[in-house]
């Protein structure tokens, strides 16, 4: 078995060991998929009315007038008929940033034809920026990481099918929350880990330490939702979500363990290795002085990370707290307030299973490392 060109003692035993637990692991998880995977379709099309509604796409050739509490008048030329329509658009969306040659998406509704305004905007056309965007991404990675980088990007990109095609079809369908995101975790584990970093007892330990830190979040998830009356409900988009009858509560928890996955895999992998070139460097070294060597750099890495994802979290969340700040009302009631403390639990819980993960995988990686 070859890590990083170095060739390592092999035990049988520790090989069985980990085989009997991941093999298990991953069987559950493809079992899960089989028996969740959605057969049909849950969600129609929302706006579908009748068959003379469609989306048009277009570009917008002038704007004049409006404000934030009124809509200006815009015109779009449409790209199949090549004449100019006007355009319905919100004064939040025309105020923050649009302007002519914007390409965009429109709602044509014949319903509209009578009062002058058929065309309602939808929302702007970004494939083209955005893929090369994804071009340039790849273009930096297999530059830097080479085919070890790409390798990871198609793992990356099997995780965010297993998202998009088992997880939020499996929630719509009115799967149990919980089984979902146990199976949806476990197989964007399998694919990121064991894609980037190749099959052998250092990843192994790995998916391990991951699956360990998982469950850690999983169960801090569910208490938190609960203990906390966090209901998920607060978003714009909720209203839409409980007619198909999920419980919003579930769906945050999910959401909970998803923000936290791709960290987890980094410190996982992160740790194992140096716990790995340690036992290298230093063949005579026992179990303890390899945890206790391996927790020095864990605990730097639970330093950086720790800011990391309250960073990253605030960045996302960053026109919420806009909002939540508007209201007179004291510091604690506005982190306390429940659009801004689903922010803040999400953050400490997905940073908790990080952390605990930490020493689970150096742990782990210590022993089998020895072995």
């Amino acid at each position: 078995m070859h890590d990083h060109g170095v060739e390592l003692p092999r035990s049988r035993t520790v090989v069985r060991m980990l085989s009997a637990i991941v093999i298990p692991l991953a069987l559950a998880t493809v079992v899960g998929l089989v028996w969740l995977w959605p057969t049909e379709s849950p969600a129609g099309t929302v706006m579908a009315t009748g068959e003379q509604v469609r989306i048009e796409l277009g570009t917008v050739t002038g704007i004049s007038g409006g404000d934030a509490m009124t809509s200006p008048e815009v015109t779009m030329r449409l790209d199949e008929e090549g004449v100019e329509v006007p355009l319905h658009v919100p004064p939040e969306i025309a105020a923050s940033g649009m302007s002519e040659g914007d390409r965009v998406k429109a709602i044509f509704n014949p319903v509209g034809l009578d009062a002058g305004a058929p065309y309602i905007f939808w929302d702007f056309e970004r494939s083209t920026p955005l893929g090369l965007l994804a071009l340039a991404y790849l273009a930096v990675v297999a530059l830097v990481a080479r085919w070890k980088g790409l390798a990871a990007v198609v793992g990356l990109g099997l995780s965010l099918a297993v998202v998009m095609f088992f997880m939020l079809p499996a929630l719509l369908a009115g799967s149990s929350p919980l089984a979902v995101i146990l199976t949806g975790a476990g197989a964007m584990m399998f694919a990121s880990i064991y894609l980037a970093h190749g099959i052998s007892v250092r990843t192994t330990t790995a998916v391990l330490g991951t699956a360990a830190g998982l469950i850690v979040t999983i169960i801090l998830a569910h208490l938190v939702t609960d203990r906390a009356s966090l209901s998920g409900a607060w978003s714009a988009d909720a209203g839409m979500l409980i007619s198909y009858g999920l419980r919003l509560d579930h769906i945050l928890m999910c959401g909970m363990v998803l923000a936290g996955l791709g960290a987890l895999n980094d410190v996982t992998i992160t740790q194992v290795s140096t716990v790995w070139e340690l036992r290298l460097a230093n063949p005579a070294a026992n179990t303890a002085a390899l945890f206790r060597q391996g927790m020095i750099v864990g605990r730097d890495h639970i330093a950086s990370t720790v800011y990391t994802l309250a960073f990253a979290y605030v960045g996302t969340a960053l026109p919420l707290l806009l909002a939540a700040a508007l209201v007179d009302r004291s510091l604690l009631d506005t982190l306390t307030a429940a659009q801004v403390a689903e922010e803040i639990a999400r953050t400490l819980v997905a940073s908790i299973g990080l952390i605990l993960a930490i020493p689970l995988t150096t742990a782990i990686a210590a022993r089998l490392a020895r072995a």
